[in-house]
């Protein structure tokens, strides 16, 4: 049955810093195990609320509080927003103009880039806690660093804690593009799970048909799709997509105030702590298109919807996108999975002849 729970937040001072517990990651490939198919609906809930912006333990503080309201609601499945960990920069211009960066603009990348994560890592292992603490499924938008690079990051938890693997953001959209890199083929993964066929599509990526179909064909059942985009043209577009999937599509945003953000973070955002800068509109929608929960506006909650994949089934009667209702003979899509490095070193190993030049060659 949809419901949603508003929640009262907890008072969280952000200077000051909680422990939290490490644990070493057991990352699991999407393929190593067949799960066990539900066999009666659970309880699925999407998390509204804001991070302690910048301030990553704060935030994965925040997290542990949150995750634990989702689980007394009964969730077997938690998703929290895109850039939950530890923040979507809303209104920030980086100091960039065409054909300028200001020192200002760098320091603030700087600080952005002090507060995201290394996957596997410190971070990986707390939030893998946090599932396990709830035995439910975690799936949540981070800030992952790699090197200097940052990429919009969606980590997948099974309910005994084990980092299942990630999802990086294919396409940023606008600015997005200057502090965030892209993602490649090789993080499309579909997790067979205990609650269903697993996967997420961050944001703008539901825009790519191609990418939803490259979905549709690992056979996603339960489709997360975090965002920050907090229009109401957003809910008709998971509307769509769960219909043209035949999946049930999860989606939340974060519910932010001015107040979310450090009192001397530079951006355009109004300077009204009270002011509203993202509203939210989360949403749960079942395989037929229809909304379960939400849309969800202007407030701190926690959203939960009953899902029952035998309703996927019922659904793909009708219209299979990628089976019975596709056409290979005229269309096809090729999908490349490899992992693209801007270096690839070539070695030669101890047993293997050296390769004489050319002329070399033709001397002797």
């Amino acid at each position: 049955m949809p419901n949603f729970h508003v929640r009262i937040p907890r008072q969280t001072s952000r200077a000051a810093a909680g422990p939290h517990e490490n644990r070493k990651s057991n990352r699991m490939t999407q393929d190593s195990t067949v799960a066990p198919r539900p066999t009666s609906p659970y309880v699925a809930a999407c998390v509204q609320a804001a991070p302690v912006a910048f301030d990553l333990s704060r935030t994965l503080e925040k997290t542990r509080d949150l995750a634990a309201d989702a689980a007394k609601a009964g969730a077997k499945l938690i998703l929290f927003p895109e850039a939950f960990v530890s923040a979507y920069p809303r209104g920030a211009g980086f100091g960039t103009i065409v054909g300028v960066r200001t020192p200002e603009g760098r320091e603030q990348f700087r600080i952005y880039h002090a507060s995201s994560i290394d996957v596997p890592g410190p971070a990986v292992d707390a939030l893998g806690a946090i599932a396990r603490q709830n035995r439910a499924f975690l799936v949540i938008g981070v800030i992952e660093r790699d090197g200097g690079t940052l990429y919009c990051t969606v980590l997948f938890f099974d309910p005994q804690g084990r980092f299942l693997g990630k999802h990086r953001k294919l396409m940023p959209t606008g600015a997005e593009r200057l502090i965030w890199g892209f993602g490649d083929g090789s993080t499309l993964p579909v997790y067979d799970t205990a609650i269903g066929r697993l996967g997420s599509v961050i944001c703008w990526e539901n825009y790519m048909p191609m990418l939803r179909t490259a979905m549709y064909a690992q056979r996603i059942e339960v489709y997360c799709a975090p965002t920050a985009d907090g229009r109401p043209t957003w809910a008709p577009t998971m509307q769509h997509i769960a219909m043209e999937g035949r999946c049930f599509v999860l989606s939340t945003n974060q519910f932010c105030r001015r107040r979310d953000y450090p009192d001397d973070y530079v951006s355009e955002l109004p300077n009204d702590p009270d002011a509203i800068v993202s509203r939210g509109g989360s949403c749960i929608v079942d395989p037929l298109g229809n909304i379960l929960a939400g849309p969800f506006w202007d407030r701190e909650g926690i959203l939960t919807a009953e899902i029952d994949l035998r309703a996927v089934t019922r659904g793909q009667y009708d219209f299979d996108p990628v089976g019975h209702y596709s056409r290979p003979d005229v269309f096809s899509l090729t999908v490349d999975k490899r992992p693209q490095s801007a270096v690839r070193t070539i070695e030669q190993h101890a047993d293997e002849p050296v390769a004489m030049p050319t002329l070399l060659r033709q001397a002797t």
